[in-house]
């Protein structure tokens, strides 16, 4: 009579591959969120790219930024996750746009100002006062 061989994994080599899986999984999720998160900026900086833009053809046309003390004179772009913002300062002469994270991206928030001075006011790494993203320790436009 032969022996009769069972196939299949034991209980070890089962426990150690769902391990393995586990770990997997612990290292790879947070990087994938973090990168999810980060692709939801750059529709928030290039609204206000383009928001600077209609704001300086408007100043051409009529020589201020909008009403003085209070709001642009440019429609605020829609922004998905972001709410924008704009106030007039010096007789209209000076703005600040700024893009303020809601929802899934609260805790961001960029602004531009008629000099195109790009900032970062809020951010979970921190803030920069010259720029909205970086490339290591440099500005990235």
């Amino acid at each position: 009579m032969q022996a009769i061989k069972h196939r299949g994994f034991t209980l070890i080599e089962v426990m150690i591959t769902v391990a393995i899986i586990g770990i997997l999984a612990a290292v790879a999720l947070p990087s994938y969120r973090n990168y999810v998160q980060r692709s939801r900026v750059p529709v928030a900086l290039d609204g206000l790219s383009a928001f600077y833009t209609r704001m300086e053809q408007r100043y051409q046309d009529t020589g201020n930024y909008g009403t003085a003390g209070t709001t642009c004179g440019v429609a605020l772009p829609t922004v998905v996750n972001f709410s924008v913002d704009c106030v007039t300062a010096g007789s209209a002469q000076n703005y600040t746009a700024t893009a303020t994270g809601a929802g899934q991206m609260l805790g961001y928030t960029y602004t531009i100002t008629q000099a195109g001075a790009r900032a970062t006011t809020a951010h979970p790494l921190g803030t920069n006062t010259t720029c909205w993203t970086t490339r290591g320790t440099t500005c990235d436009s």
